[in-house]
């Protein structure tokens, strides 16, 4: 018998062979059909995340909502996802990764027609915090653990790098095409009987539907993915120290990228410049293309130069660009800025992730991913 062509492909099955690599280039030659639905997963929720994260200060400031309070709710979204993904460290090997996936997909569903139906100040703050809802360019949903926790085992461990850079790849061309939607609203309520709030809403309104794609392309995913019985993810231990560590590294430099997450810019560019939505989508539309780049050039640095010096010389440069942004006396030179900043600062992504998965033992899955 011939080789099963890519829409034959059983789930968890490898999409290697001539005929294969040839229709998907874009994922490593050994890749399985999980992580093509994982990567198009992705690609789904970071649309949403880029459209989200721009139109979010303006719909809370559309509600009547001081600087102060859309900028705690976007302290809460933060706070809770951090929360949630301790909680999938420490708890999550004890359940299913497929339903545990679906739990967050109808997660994010419930997120978006949350803020559709709720519009008081401290319940959005709940709907905020228990939420997925990302102010990021970035993935700090708690999907990012879950997936990256069952990327590693769907590729052979010298394409680990790739395609994590793939998977980055993946959401920030998204993204960049989803922050382009943030101009929509305003289309909608100059063309139609719409007002702003009832364009906005059904922004939102979108990405609860976004979380009902995602649940079925999770559907897709193969048995493989599910940890062995005779070998369950276990707790942490003779690599404790090394988690922790890194654990302690990221989260001082998650610290300083709280203040700049893309939803406090997009709010910065609307009162620094006056700009509307559709322009700072457009904006950020090339800072997401940017970004991209950055990931593909990430895989041939860390070959050249190591995991660690492609971490490390890449970010230290990225933020003095963006150290130098507020002091920029126009737009055209704060976005030469943060364009250069956005095309160093994610090569450390995929090289971090790769790096993490490396050093930590295997059992350990969904705590190191966390």
């Amino acid at each position: 018998m011939g080789r099963l062509s890519p829409a034959e492909t059983k789930p968890g099955e490898r999409v290697g062979g001539p005929k294969a690599r040839s229709r998907l280039r874009f994922l490593p030659p050994d890749a399985t059909s999980d992580a093509r639905v994982l990567l198009v997963a992705r690609g789904v929720r970071a649309f949403g995340d880029g459209f989200i994260s721009v139109l979010l200060p303006l719909y809370l400031a559309s509600l009547g909502f001081t600087g102060l309070r859309i900028g705690g709710i976007t302290t809460a979204t933060l706070v809770g996802s951090g929360a949630l993904t301790l909680a999938v460290g420490l708890l999550a090997y004890r359940f299913k990764r497929r339903h545990l996936l679906f739990s967050a997909a109808v997660l994010l569903t419930a997120t978006g027609l949350g803020f559709v139906f709720v519009h008081a100040f401290w319940p959005l703050l709940v709907v905020a915090f228990v939420g997925t809802l990302n102010p990021s360019s970035g993935d700090v949903s708690v999907f990012l653990p879950l997936e990256q926790a069952l990327l590693p085992q769907t590729v052979p461990a010298t394409e680990r790098t790739a395609l994590f850079a793939r998977y980055s790849l993946v959401g920030s061309l998204l993204g960049a095409v989803g922050a382009l939607g943030a101009g929509l609203p305003a289309f909608l309520a100059t063309h139609t009987s719409l007002g702003l709030e009832g364009a906005l809403q059904g922004m939102f309104g979108l990405y609860a539907l976004i979380g009902v794609g995602v649940l079925v392309l999770y559907r897709d995913l193969s048995p493989r993915i599910e940890p062995g019985t005779g070998a369950p993810d276990a707790p942490l231990r003779e690599s404790r120290r090394i988690v922790y560590t890194m654990a302690a590294l990221f989260s001082l430099d998650s610290f300083g990228g709280g203040f700049v997450v893309q939803s406090l810019l997009a709010l910065w560019l609307f009162e620094r410049f006056h700009l509307s939505a559709a322009a700072a989508g457009t904006i950020f539309f090339w800072a997401g293309l940017c970004s991209a780049a950055s990931y593909l050039a990430a895989v041939p640095l860390a070959r050249r130069f190591g995991l660690v010096n492609t971490m490390v010389f890449t970010h230290l440069p990225s933020n003095l660009f963006l150290i130098l942004v507020p002091f920029m006396p126009n737009l055209p030179r704060a976005i030469a800025l943060l364009r250069a900043r956005n095309a160093l600062s994610q090569r450390d992504v995929p090289t971090r992730n790769s790096y993490v998965m490396a050093v930590v033992t295997p059992p350990n899955g969904r705590r190191r991913s966390a």
